[in-house]
């Protein structure tokens, strides 16, 4: 059996969409939560992979498969030699994700199509990817929503993983709507994000399938010696 481990940075942020994803696909998964073992150093040589929401990154060249997401990405691109720095603006809710020329060649973004897609957000810094990443996407506020580091880690600053009781939770949560309420005077911001959830969630979910889908990929097509190409 597969085993992938999780760097967590808050309870509050799990794996969303790609839970039922990598167990039915028979993958073990070890949650270390930083939040409530700041001094955890677990082995990750012991682990076929590793998704990162937050924590520290040391595993890019065990030829691992890597995901950092949002905060993950921002760990994994400092680690890297990328840094982190405040974005112009935040981006909380909905936003239109383009995607760049590379993205249409890579194993995970492939299944982006080129036309822009609206993608979750949340969030007030960005990473500039680390040197030799490629760049795969952009919006409007933020330059740099993702790269590929290697032929096996990634980097996302926006949520695909999220489906709707996480974002409900995040809404809900007084954190979460004191950050909104600091950056947005407009009381009604809460209430549009939702009704965009219910109009872009139906199409975001499948695509969240096919993306994560190839990272899981990674993990099972190792019991083999090649995969057929596509």
């Amino acid at each position: 059996m597969r085993k992938l481990l999780v760097f967590q940075h808050v309870a509050s942020e799990p794996l969303g969409h790609l839970d039922p994803l990598l167990r039915e696909s028979g993958i073990r998964i070890r949650y270390v939560n930083f939040g409530r073992e700041p001094h955890a150093e677990p082995d990750v040589r012991r682990y076929d992979g590793l998704v990162v929401l937050g924590g520290p990154m040391n595993v890019v060249q065990a030829d691992k498969p890597v995901l950092g997401i949002c905060l993950g990405g921002q760990l994994l691109a400092q680690a890297m030699g990328g840094h982190v720095h405040p974005n112009p603006v935040p981006e909380i809710g909905w936003y239109r994700l383009h995607t760049r020329a590379h993205a249409h060649e890579d194993l995970l973004f492939r299944h982006f199509e080129r036309s822009p897609r609206y993608v979750f957000q949340w969030h007030a810094y960005a990473f500039q990817p680390p040197p030799g990443a490629v760049p795969l996407a952009w919006t409007r506020s933020c330059r740099h929503q993702a790269y590929r580091l290697g032929d096996r880690a990634w980097g996302l600053q926006f949520h695909l993983e999220a489906d709707a009781a996480l974002i409900e939770r995040w809404l809900r949560a007084p954190a979460g709507r004191d950050e909104i309420e600091r950056h947005w005077s407009d009381a009604a911001r809460i209430a549009r994000i939702r009704v965009a959830t219910r109009r872009h969630l139906p199409v975001t979910t499948p695509l969240s399938e096919r993306v994560f889908g190839e990272f899981v990929n990674l993990f099972t097509a190792r019991r083999y010696a090649m995969l057929p190409s596509r």
